[in-house]
Protein backbone atom coordinates (compact mmCIF):
# COMPACT_ATOMS: atom_id res chain seq x y z
CA UNK A 1 0.00 0.00 0.00
CA UNK A 2 1.47 3.30 -1.00
CA UNK A 3 2.17 6.10 2.03
CA UNK A 4 -0.55 8.20 0.79
CA UNK A 5 -3.26 4.57 0.65
CA UNK A 6 -2.08 4.22 4.18
CA UNK A 7 -2.93 7.75 5.13
CA UNK A 8 -6.12 7.84 3.83
CA UNK A 9 -7.17 4.19 5.36
CA UNK A 10 -6.01 5.23 8.83
CA UNK A 11 -8.43 8.90 8.97
CA UNK A 12 -11.28 6.32 7.84
CA UNK A 13 -10.74 4.50 10.72
CA UNK A 14 -10.54 6.99 13.00
CA UNK A 15 -13.73 8.03 11.40
CA UNK A 16 -15.29 4.68 11.95
CA UNK A 17 -13.92 4.34 15.31
CA UNK A 18 -15.71 7.74 16.03
CA UNK A 19 -19.22 6.66 14.89
CA UNK A 20 -19.00 3.06 16.31
CA UNK A 21 -19.43 4.93 19.60
CA UNK A 22 -21.85 7.41 18.97
CA UNK A 23 -20.40 10.31 18.84
CA UNK A 24 -22.34 12.82 17.11
CA UNK A 25 -20.31 15.49 16.50
CA UNK A 26 -16.89 15.67 15.04
CA UNK A 27 -14.36 18.90 14.85
CA UNK A 28 -10.35 18.19 13.60
CA UNK A 29 -8.19 20.44 13.87
CA UNK A 30 -3.95 20.13 12.39
CA UNK A 31 -1.67 20.73 15.68
CA UNK A 32 2.10 20.70 14.33
CA UNK A 33 2.98 20.33 18.84
CA UNK A 34 1.12 16.87 18.78
CA UNK A 35 3.24 13.70 17.52
CA UNK A 36 2.47 12.12 14.92
CA UNK A 37 -0.63 9.82 15.55
CA UNK A 38 -1.17 11.33 19.09
CA UNK A 39 -4.95 13.04 19.37
CA UNK A 40 -6.54 15.38 21.78
CA UNK A 41 -10.42 15.13 22.85
CA UNK A 42 -12.28 18.28 24.30
CA UNK A 43 -15.53 16.93 25.66
CA UNK A 44 -18.30 19.09 27.10
CA UNK A 45 -22.01 19.15 27.76
CA UNK A 46 -24.76 20.97 25.44
CA UNK A 47 -24.43 22.17 21.77
CA UNK A 48 -21.98 24.92 22.23
CA UNK A 49 -18.98 25.21 20.25
CA UNK A 50 -16.22 23.36 22.11
CA UNK A 51 -13.66 26.06 23.55
CA UNK A 52 -15.89 28.80 22.99
CA UNK A 53 -16.19 31.32 25.79
CA UNK A 54 -19.91 30.01 26.54
CA UNK A 55 -18.56 26.63 26.51
CA UNK A 56 -15.82 27.55 29.04
CA UNK A 57 -18.26 29.61 31.37
CA UNK A 58 -16.47 32.98 30.42
CA UNK A 59 -19.10 34.40 28.70
CA UNK A 60 -19.07 38.20 28.63
CA UNK A 61 -22.59 38.67 27.66
CA UNK A 62 -24.47 36.37 30.38
CA UNK A 63 -26.14 37.93 33.55
CA UNK A 64 -25.01 37.18 36.96
CA UNK A 65 -27.81 35.02 39.03
CA UNK A 66 -29.01 37.73 42.13
CA UNK A 67 -28.23 36.88 45.16
CA UNK A 68 -30.82 36.33 47.91
CA UNK A 69 -31.30 38.54 50.52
Amino acid sequence: MEPEEKEIEDILKILDDFTARGESRLKIQTQEDLAAGQTRKAYHLGRCDVGSPWARGQAFDVLEPEKEK
